[in-house]
């Protein structure tokens, strides 16, 4: 099947209108004394946004091809995320064959290396493979999930991450994933009240609801070790990303040091299968989370993903919304899938990339058909209502 050529290949960021999830108004769960790799320090520990996690915003990043079909995507990268695709990355596609994801995917990897590897250029990277392959899923006017093999499952089933696992519960979630308020420059007091929470929250959902703690990426290995030894009593299902994604020799310790039965979950800043082969090699965690907007793609999530069942590991991408949806309907050992619940009090469930994307799917009683994914590509628009501002063209 030939397909018309790429002509033009843009980037921008998103000009107000609260699209981006990581800059959300006072008062919202997602940013309130969450604990941080930053939260050592006093002036930093109330609000993500103090130390600046909304600086970047998001990035837009639209492919057209020569008969006017555009793919897109959103991602994390702003606008210096913008410039790397606009003066660099576009030369690897402009006027080629939309399907060669595979050998784009590997320019722009290798053409990058010497500045990037991981970070901000890989997040670049996976906007653009991203919106590739909804291009070529609407050039083909098949859904994503269908060209990476097609559904295994006829629906997702959904965890929820947010402020009140109970109320997830009601909804029909399987489990509910808390976010960590206390970090170790709070002390003892701030672990007791880390447990506090925790067990409130278990005997507000009984014994059966999954919990979890996210504890994104702000604990060492003595204190990660001692909250977990203490949250055993109220059958914490995983402990996710409590240390320095950097540290793989602190994971694997920790993994050595939870309680049996407990699981390590780690992944969601490992960008690329090279990263993520010195978590599973070195046993860190028990599931892999890579998050498909920052990992490299869905292009680099294919093996990323292989990898992970070489090692009996499973995959469970962070978030992400439907470029994480449909993927997790193609892979075996992806049985369930993170719904980030965008609403400010976690009481209702609301689209996590709204008001930006029109069309986007949400789980119904924690469930969510494979059909809700049968529009061409990854089966979203662009609100057009919210302003796009280009800030570098070539």
């Amino acid at each position: 099947m030939s397909f018309p050529r790429i002509r033009q290949v843009r980037a921008s960021v998103v000009r107000g209108g609260g699209a981006d999830y990581h800059d959300q108004s006072d008062g919202h769960w997602i940013d309130d004394h969450i604990a941080t790799p930053m939260a050592k320090y006093p002036d930093y520990r109330q609000s993500r946004r103090s130390f600046g996690i909304n600086v970047l915003g998001t990035l837009v990043v639209e492919i057209e091809a020569e008969d006017g079909t555009v793919g897109f995507a959103v991602t994390t990268g702003g606008e210096p995320a913008c410039y790397l695709v606009e003066k660099h990355f576009a030369r690897f596609l402009e006027g080629r064959d939309p399907s060669e994801v595979e050998q784009i995917w590997d320019q722009m990897y290798f053409a990058s290396q010497y500045y990037g590897r991981k970070g901000l250029v890989v997040n670049a990277i996976s906007g653009v493979d991203l919106a590739l392959w909804d291009l070529l899923g609407r050039l083909r006017q098949e859904p994503v999930y269908q060209m990476l093999g097609g559904a295994v499952r006829d629906e997702l089933q959904f965890y929820a991450t947010g402020a009140r696992p109970d109320l997830a519960k009601q909804m029909g979630f399987i489990g509910g994933k808390l976010p960590l308020h206390h970090g170790p420059a709070e002390g003892e007091e701030g672990l007791k009240k880390n447990i506090a929470a925790l067990a409130d929250m278990r005997a507000k959902v009984g014994d059966d609801f999954w919990l979890m703690l996210d504890c994104w990426m702000s604990l060492d290995v003595n204190y990660a070790t001692r909250l977990a030894d203490r949250a055993h009593e109220y059958s914490l299902k995983w402990i996710e990303e409590a240390i320095s994604p950097d540290d793989y020799w602190g994971y694997a310790e920790l993994k050595r040091n939870v309680p049996k039965g407990m699981l390590v979950t780690t992944g969601e800043h490992e960008a690329t299968r090279w990263g993520f082969r010195m978590l599973l090699e070195m046993d860190c965690c028990d599931i892999i989370q890579p998050d498909v907007g920052w990992c490299g793609g869905v292009t680099e999530l294919i093996k990323i993903s292989a990898l992970a069942d070489a090692h009996g590991k499973l995959v469970v991408p962070h978030g992400s919304s439907v470029y994480s949806y449909h993927f997790v309907v193609t892979r075996q050992n992806s049985p369930f899938a993170e719904f980030l619940m965008m609403h400010p009090q976690a009481s209702a469930v609301v689209p996590m990339f709204a008001p930006q994307l029109l069309g986007e799917p949400v789980p119904v009683n924690g469930r969510m058909r494979a059909s809700a994914l049968d529009k061409p590509g990854f089966g979203v628009e662009l609100n057009r209502e919210i302003a796009l501002h280009r800030p570098y063209t070539h």
